[in-house]
């Protein structure tokens, strides 16, 4: 009995060594608070008031309630295998040694993407780790390897974050780009905070309100308006959320980062459009919160207003982040497309499309949901 007691002292002690191990970070992921000129510039925001930044169109209060939350629990755990695919998600491995002239993008899942336009490379929302988590060991983990490691990415010339969420913002990912780039963040007002405490240099940062740009190697970047939330702490909207307009001499591209559908778009398109790509948010959706994130109907729709040519969906396929089916998104969104004469690329993760020639849809997740 003695010698199973210390067996089980000396597991406690390795339990609580790892524990303590993978939550060292913790406290880092949560990220820092705007002070100084970056305070300054957030209360100065006609975007925040009464402490908090607000949607132009405020979002509904959520159906969720607490005689809602058993079915919503059951439907949770009951379709977790519908929501993951059953084979592994094919990879591709792009050439993306020199930069070229023309405009491509390539799309590493969920919203990491990088646009290659009149020759610059701008990196969108890069997440590399294995889990859209504060924590080594809980959140949602990866439903498929990022297609290259950070260190094969060819140079860049920007980073554009959209917003604070840990599925948009990964500490480590960040930390890593640090090191092996030179490239300037760009992000909304208040996220600057987070970059500088995980060791960004201030000189390599760029926050921007909605309608102000940046010109980075001959790219315009603006921050535009989106519908949608902030936060990595318990409290919420200290930092602004943003879709981004990437223009250059003679190519321009849209991004809507995380949002839901509202009348803002169209007047993206009427000040910055047209664009010759968009790229979209379609997954993660949900009745519970229907004014955040978009429908791929929604999406859809999203690319119109803003007057795009050729629509890429992402915010989908690499992790498990609603109740819908895993391949749902990419369903719909190609169903809708074909009834708006909707121009539609669905690249696999890795896979380098040339917005001027884009392959043809072929359904290619239908065989791994």
């Amino acid at each position: 009995m003695a010698k199973q007691g210390r067996i089980g002292t000396f597991v406690a002690l390795g339990l609580g060594a790892t524990l303590a191990w993978a939550a060292r970070d913790i406290p880092r992921q949560m990220g820092g608070r705007a002070a100084g000129e970056r305070a300054r510039r957030r209360d100065a925001s006609p975007q925040f008031a009464d402490g908090k930044f607000r949607n132009p169109v405020p979002s509904s209060p959520s159906p969720i309630t607490f005689a809602s939350m058993p079915a919503l629990l059951a439907r949770t755990i009951g379709g977790r295998e519908r929501r993951r695919p059953h084979v592994p998600v094919p990879l591709l491995k792009p050439d993306t040694g020199g930069a070229a002239d023309g405009l491509f993008v390539t799309w590493y899942g969920h919203s990491s993407a990088l646009i290659e336009l009149d020759g610059r490379r701008v990196l969108l929302d890069p997440v590399w780790s294995d889990r859209c988590s504060p924590s080594r060991l809980a959140g949602p983990k990866r439903l498929h390897e990022p297609p290259v490691a950070l260190r094969e990415l060819p140079p860049l010339d920007a980073v554009v974050i959209s917003h604070d969420h840990y599925d948009h913002l990964d500490m480590v990912t960040i930390q890593n780009l640090v090191d092996l780039q030179a490239a300037p963040f760009l992000v909304p007002l208040g996220v600057g905070a987070h970059l500088e405490r995980w060791g960004v240099p201030p000189g390599r940062i760029v926050e921007l309100d909605w309608h102000e740009k940046a010109t980075v190697a001959g790219i315009e970047l603006t921050a535009t308006p989106a519908r949608h939330f902030s936060g990595r702490r318990f409290d919420r909207d200290s930092t602004l959320w943003s879709s981004w307009v990437i223009a250059g001499p003679t190519r321009k591209a849209f991004y809507s980062g995380d949002t839901g559908y509202f009348p803002g778009f169209a007047e993206i398109g009427a000040q910055y459009g047209p664009f010759d790509v968009t790229l979209v948010q379609v997954g993660a959706y949900g009745d519970e919160w229907p004014d955040i994130h978009m429908t791929p109907e929604d999406g859809v729709a999203t690319h119109v207003d803003v007057r795009g040519g050729l629509m890429i969906p992402v915010h989908w396929a690499t992790f498990d982040l609603a109740l819908h089916d895993w391949s749902e998104p990419a369903d719909r969104v190609w169903r809708e497309a074909k009834a708006r004469d909707v121009a539609l690329a669905v690249p696999r993760p890795g896979e380098r499309v040339d917005v001027d020639q884009p392959p043809a849809v072929d359904g290619w997740w239908q065989s791994v949901a």
